[in-house]
């Protein structure tokens, strides 16, 4: 993620001073667990609560010996501390305090993303209610199939994102978890009461059972949550897209004062941010391949894993901070063509009301197979009319699909004038949109 344009309140949490303060936070926590259980006298606990510090230049000149960055940390933190610093990651490995640590960086990652989602679904929430009974065409196979709304296709996003709230909560609470286990997680050089003590200090839970790490399964989980939050994102923002397309125009991205959109064509108005979001979604899904194969390492640990965790963990959650805060920016700014919206939905000269009509046979006693020939074989000529440019309405502002239906001698045995041209109408696709926001928004 090219940090000009990360959010700072997420990127803040990843950069190389938060990763060592998570580490000391660790460290400390687990000073306070030794006093308590009597093993670091307290005037040196307190010394150590008081004193540990760290700096990070130090620490990158001493890796640059000893190969090993926690050993660079505690020993630039031993540093700034004297005789106490002997009790300073003592009976832990590097494990213990590194993932640990990056628990707590997750957990404030995490809820971050999940009020970002909340604010997302305030938007989406806005503007269904603000377009409830706002006609459009519903499109299947991108073809025009019946009569929608705009609000409905927005109340379907805001129940998505309702699932992928609940699904950010609990993968919280499977990776919001710390490990004081020592070297293979046997306990053999510390108690379990000491692990107990530090993760209620911290604010996590403990794992039940590790071994020199924290299992990565809990990983691959929050990895496949954002991808499956970013899919959905990505899934919104293709529809913008479409929508934005010229000959359809029924939406479009916030087009600012002295904005450009092409260095070539001055008319262009170009989706740029539902382009750039399905771009970051694709990067998001990418990062749940490396965290399942994490979660094969080793027996009790390899370090396979590590070097990819330093990779896709912080971009993980600052693209998906960035895209979730961009996607709401369309949204609540989104500027919507109603008028273009009904256009379309006449597009096609009536036949978006085709089932309309079919079902009303069978309740005159016409098989479903007969009532689907005659219907069929209208709006056939219709679309053979399209194609040959013919008006879709005519001087009674009754549509073409209307006007071969009304002409049908076979349909009118059936139906009269007047029940057919009933099938027209817009109120009878509405009729239930109240009741599905009500299940949908309802507290």
């Amino acid at each position: 993620m090219v940090e000009r344009y990360a959010r700072k309140e997420m990127s803040n949490k990843w950069n190389i001073q938060a990763k060592y303060q998570a580490w000391l936070d660790v460290e400390i926590a687990v000073v306070k667990a030794w006093c308590k259980l009597g093993l670091i006298p307290k005037d040196d606990a307190s010394k150590i609560i008081k004193n540990a510090s760290f700096s990070v230049k130090r620490i990158d000149e001493i890796e640059a010996i000893t190969r090993h960055d926690l050993i660079a940390f505690t020993t630039s933190v031993a540093e700034s501390l004297k005789e106490e610093s002997r009790w300073f990651h003592y009976g832990m490995t590097s494990s213990d305090t590194v993932d640990t640590a990056v628990a707590l960086q997750m957990k404030s990652s995490i809820e971050l993303i999940i009020k970002d989602v909340k604010m997302l679904m305030k938007s989406i929430k806005q503007r269904a209610k603000e377009h409830k009974m706002t006609l459009m065409v519903g499109r299947s196979h991108g073809i025009h199939g019946e009569p929608i709304t705009f609000g409905l296709v927005l109340a379907v996003w805001y129940e998505e994102m309702k699932r992928h709230l609940q699904n950010l909560k609990e993968t919280k609470k499977v990776i919001c978890v710390g490990q004081i286990s020592g070297a293979m997680g046997n306990f053999a050089h510390a108690p379990l009461e000491l692990e107990e003590y530090a993760c209620r200090e911290l604010g996590l839970k403990v794992a039940k059972i590790s071994n020199q790490v924290i299992q990565r399964d809990r990983y691959a989980r929050l990895a496949t949550s954002l991808a499956l939050l970013a899919s959905s994102i990505e899934k919104f923002a293709v529809q913008v897209r479409h929508w934005q397309r010229t000959e359809v125009y029924e939406c479009e991205e916030f087009f600012a004062k002295g904005q450009k959109g092409s260095s070539a064509m001055p008319h262009k108005r170009n989706p740029i941010l539902t382009e750039n979001i399905t771009g970051l979604a694709r990067m998001i899904r990418a990062y749940s391949t490396p965290a399942m194969e994490n979660v094969a390492l080793w027996h009790e640990r390899d370090i396979s894993h590590s070097s990819t965790e330093r990779f896709w963990l912080p971009d993980a959650f600052i693209t998906s901070d960035f895209m979730l805060h961009r996607m709401n920016n369309v949204i609540a700014n989104l500027t919507v063509f109603p008028q273009n919206m009904m256009k379309n939905l006449n597009l096609t000269g009536g036949l978006v009301f085709s089932q309309r009509v079919l079902l009303e046979l069978p309740l005159k006693g016409i098989s479903r197979e007969n009532a689907y020939k005659i219907v069929q074989t209208n709006a056939m000529k219709v679309w053979e009319a399209l194609q040959d440019g013919k008006a879709t309405i005519n001087e009674k502002n009754e549509s073409l699909y209307l006007q071969y239906l009304l002409d049908d001698a076979e349909l009118g045995k059936s139906l009269s004038k007047e029940e057919i041209k009933q099938c027209f109408s817009y109120d009878y696709y509405t009729k239930n949109i109240n009741a599905i926001f009500n299940r949908v928004f309802k507290k």
